[in-house]
């Protein structure tokens, strides 16, 4: 099911809930993310292997397509950089 998105907070609880879904973390844990935590290498869940279910969970929740050209390390590196990544596609 594809979401209308047109409000930073549901992306922000739609990337939540796919980083609790996919990565299988406490959900706790995740809503005290902030712009600063760091993800891809500094979580054991979210490795190399995570990040291709971790991107089509997103195209899919928020009615997306992630290019592989957009996809780097910097854009994982912390959960404001994939926040931010994820506002920008869905808020077209």
């Amino acid at each position: 099911m594809v979401a209308a998105f047109d409000d930073e907070q549901e992306v922000d609880k739609t990337l939540r809930a796919v980083l609790v879904d996919v990565l299988g973390l406490d959900a706790e844990r995740v809503r005290g993310f902030n712009q600063g935590t760091p993800l891809f290498g500094a979580l054991p869940e979210f490795d190399s292997m995570a990040v291709a279910g971790l991107l089509t969970e997103l195209e899919e929740r928020l009615g997306i397509l992630i290019e592989d050209h957009e996809v780097d390390a910097d854009m994982l590196e912390t959960y404001g950089s994939l926040l931010t990544f994820a506002r920008a596609k869905a808020l077209r």
